[in-house]
């Protein structure tokens, strides 16, 4: 019995398929940067020859040619008219094996597909088959130390005062708006059209857009410092002037740190009137039976706004100290591309800590005012994270996405199968897969720290935030903020899945 089982695993070993020999090649890696490598690829004659004589024999028993039946045409004949057609097959295939090699044996880490045109690689009569590409790796580095970390959490307990702010910051949406026939005061509604001019020409124009008056106008591209100051006293039919500088990496490149002046003309003045707390109202924001739990509700809110806090701090803290002898330049271009998924990821996280629309946009403008500064932070963070996976074996578990699309649907008000589909529709798997990944990184190295309690101090309400570019480059839109939210979805930079 044992020796039919023998014989029987022996033949059927002697049927499985011979191991493809591997491809003989020569391999040039220059590094013209941390992140960039220039490959140049020699490919034996010797495999071309036998990749050819592959496709040849496949080809043969069913290759149709005019005078002869179906593969009895002359090997020839079959070569000389097809040869055309099995060059280009198999250039591809030599290209596809020769990069899957590689891979194979680790010569990088590659963060972006191979930039090459196909077109021009040609198929020699004679000789190797030569080809070169560019590609995006994650740099080399030597693994910072990362247990026993000394760390602070901020704390604060919220008071009667900060809730019933942060209420009427929410119940804004519901407010009504009453004109006003007087000058701007602080906290009142200006309706102004905003025009950016430089060197006497108008470079964009934003119509009658009502902004509340506070200290700072935060826009896509620039800051507005004093902005109150400058518009209060002011009347419908008035118009005020200032200098400001375009933020360095504005999508204008022509503008970028330039001086613009920012007119702004009053087209009417407003006051804002909160709602009252009738039981209607309250039954209609959400059910609530009375005031008192409505403002138990909001106080819920802050405290997902103060676990964002914390979440963030001690991150920052956690990535500043390993990202210390991370000096490596980021090729500019890789930059750029990642700036959008790190606004979709911002998004995604400030809307699940309870934070309002307006709140939002100001991160995003801020963003978006240094978008390749805080991209260029976020991927090194990603790589190191990312090292620290590899080598403590973390990975992703399809209960790791189900959780995170159900928090996401719950924030959004969708069910969790039209969430996922969205996200696949837009390739945003991986970005969740990494957010997962660098979430339980920080999880693990929190676990191994030390921990130091500090006071938490709210950031003031001093910012209104527009979404408009003086220099007249695209904004990025955000989706409407709920107003209860789901609990945090910590996030992480949106990158490229290195492992695909």
């Amino acid at each position: 019995m044992t020796t039919q089982t023998e014989d029987t695993t022996a033949a059927g070993d002697d049927q499985q398929e011979p191991e493809k020999p591997k491809l003989q090649m020569q391999i040039k890696i220059d590094k013209p940067s941390a992140c960039e490598r220039h490959v140049t690829v020699s490919i034996a004659r010797e495999d071309v020859e036998r990749y050819l004589k592959d496709a040849y024999d496949e080809l043969g028993p069913k290759a149709e040619v005019p005078g002869f039946r179906p593969g009895r045409a002359p090997r020839k004949l079959v070569e000389s008219r097809f040869k055309e057609h099995i060059v280009e097959q198999v250039k591809g295939k030599l290209l596809m094996d020769s990069l899957t090699q590689m891979g194979d044996d680790q010569e990088f880490s590659a963060i972006s597909e191979p930039d090459f045109d196909f077109d021009s690689i040609q198929m020699p009569d004679d000789g190797p088959m030569h080809f070169e590409f560019d590609i995006e790796v994650r740099p080399e580095f030597d693994l910072p130390q990362w247990q026993g970390l000394n760390l602070e959490r901020p704390e604060h307990k919220y008071t009667d005062k900060e809730v019933r702010e942060h209420l009427d910051k929410l119940l804004v949406k519901y407010a009504t708006m009453e004109d006003h026939d007087g000058a701007i005061e602080p906290g009142y509604f200006a309706t102004l059209t905003l025009r950016a001019i430089h060197d006497g020409q108008q470079v964009s124009q934003l119509t009658e857009e009502t902004i509340e008056v506070k200290p700072t106008l935060s826009l896509a591209d620039a800051k507005v410092e004093g902005f109150d100051t400058l518009v209060v006293g002011k009347k419908p039919g008035d118009t005020v002037e200032t200098k400001v500088t375009i933020s360095n990496e504005s999508e204008n490149e022509a503008l970028r740190g330039k001086e613009v002046t920012l007119t702004m003309e009053v087209a009417a003045v407003e006051m804002r009137k909160l709602p009252e707390l009738t039981p209607a109202f309250l039954e209609k924001i959400g059910g609530f039976a009375n005031e008192q739990e409505l403002l138990a509700e909001v106080r819920g809110e802050l405290e997902k706004q103060l676990k964002f806090h914390q979440q963030r701090r001690v991150r920052q803290q956690i990535t500043s100290l390993l990202t210390v002898a991370a000096k490596w330049e980021l090729p500019k271009e890789l930059l750029r591309r990642q700036a959008g998924r790190e606004y979709e990821r911002m998004v995604m996280e400030l809307q699940s800590s309870g934070f309002t629309d307006p709140m939002i946009r100001q991160y995003m403008n801020d963003i978006q005012q240094n978008a390749l500064a805080s991209t260029a932070k976020a991927l090194k963070e990603h790589f190191i994270l990312e090292r620290i996976a590899e080598d403590q074996k973390i990975e992703s578990q399809p209960e790791d996405f189900d959780r995170e699309v159900e928090l996401i649907a719950e924030q959004s008000d969708e069910s969790p199968r039209r969430v996922r589909a969205r996200l696949e529709k837009r390739g945003l798997m991986d970005t969740l897969r990494n957010q997962i990944i660098e979430r339980k990184v920080i999880e693990l190295i929190e676990s191994q720290a030390e921990f130091k309690t500090i006071a938490f101090t709210p950031q003031k309400d001093e910012v209104v935030a527009v979404n408009y570019a003086l220099a007249g480059a695209g904004t990025a839109e955000i989706p409407e903020a709920k107003f209860q939210e789901a609990a945090p979805v910590p996030g992480s930079p949106k990158l490229p899945d290195e492992n695909k």
